[in-house]
């Protein structure tokens, strides 16, 4: 039931006041005069409000943008609101550069962001490059043949049974890259009998490229005759047509190789197993870049050109693939998945102590 009830305005005295109050609404205490009241002068505040502020996004304290259900109007109001946040923080950042050149030298230190990276526990198997007991394990391992120039790399790329197209382009993309690698169908045999001609003629590496849902997903790469054997998860593969503002196919020069950041015990042994996939003489003529890049367990690969603009500047085009590894075990010997040894396996207990927080690598 509604009541129409003619009272005198508050800001004008001389026109009634007409209003449809329905019971309901009628508040429990206080007249229904002093409620027209407190609405009309809480509708002049927020009118002021906006006055003082023109474009800015003012907001109930308990306001949430997800409450709006147009969903134009939400889109709107959500930009407002971080259109505002980020000129508040400019606005900060911008007083605090201010006080910073005010102080001059007595200026508090910056603060340093926390990252993954400096949050880590500090693991105790960094190795010094120069050290004595490290020279002497290259000296004497696998790997050093190719380092002294005894031994040239030869490669075999395969893969698992019935490869769908996007795997077997990958591969043929590979073998551009790496000098002296050669694509061959599987046909369903398994790995330990592939293995022995591959000796027989005289291959040095096993790379076999697995894959699920029509997608490469993992990689086994296996130093012959005797070993380590590395298994990798792959992600993120981009060929070379999916590739944006690339540059022309890759020549047949032999790459300059870049190994970032593999500084502990195994990340020294995995760094040399990928650099003897390539001859140690690169071509600089090709100007081609192979980049191995370790960060937070994870191996980026790319492949670059690089152009002299002028004598000063230098610019890269990526040439692809490129794709993202992830090392799973590292095992002795050749590929023996029931009586092989493994010297590392990558479990849930190692993964998330990493991420533990902990002190600088000084103070540890």
């Amino acid at each position: 039931m509604f009541y129409f009830i003619n009272l005198y305005c508050t800001f004008c005295t001389t026109f009634p006041l007409c209003c449809c109050v329905k019971l309901e609404f009628l508040p429990q205490k206080g007249s229904i005069k002093e409620h027209l009241i407190s609405d009309l002068s809480r509708q002049k505040e927020e009118e002021k409000m906006e006055k003082s502020e023109p474009g800015a996004a003012a907001f109930p304290p308990t306001f949430s943008v997800s409450e709006i259900k147009n969903k134009q109007r939400r889109h709107l109001m959500f930009m407002k609101f971080k259109q505002e946040k980020r000129k508040q923080k400019m606005q900060l950042k911008k007083k605090k550069k201010k006080e910073r050149e005010a102080l001059g030298d007595k200026a508090p230190p910056k603060e340093v962001p926390k990252t993954i990276e400096n949050q880590r526990v500090f693991d105790e198997t960094m190795v010094d490059p120069e050290d004595e007991e490290v020279a002497f394990d290259e000296a004497t391992d696998e790997f050093s043949a190719y380092f002294n120039g005894l031994t040239n790399p030869k490669v075999l790329i395969t893969t698992s049974d019935r490869p769908r197209g996007r795997t077997v382009r990958f591969c043929e993309q590979l073998a551009t890259v790496i000098p002296n690698a050669h694509v061959y169908y599987r046909r369903g045999l398994a790995l330990k009998r592939v293995i022995p001609q591959c000796v027989a003629r005289n291959f040095t590496y096993l790379m076999v490229i697995n894959e699920d849902r029509k997608m490469p997903n993992g990689m086994v790469l296996c130093h012959l005759p005797d070993g380590p054997t590395a298994h990798f998860k792959i992600s993120s593969v981009r060929l070379r047509k999916e590739m944006k503002r690339r540059g022309k196919d890759p020549t047949e020069h032999s790459p300059e190789v870049i190994l970032n950041n593999f500084s502990t015990r195994l990340g020294h042994s995995i760094g040399r197993l990928f650099a003897a996939l390539f001859p140690q003489d690169p071509q600089f003529v090709g100007r081609q870049v192979a980049t191995f890049h370790n960060q937070r367990d994870f191996i980026f690969f790319r492949f670059h050109r690089y152009i002299f603009k002028n004598e000063k500047k230098v610019g890269i085009q990526e040439l692809g693939p490129r794709f993202t590894l992830k090392l799973r075990s590292l095992q002795k010997g050749t590929f023996d998945s029931k009586f092989g040894e493994y010297e590392w396996v990558l479990k849930v207990s190692n993964f998330s102590l990493r991420r533990q927080k902990s002190c600088d690598k000084e103070t540890n």
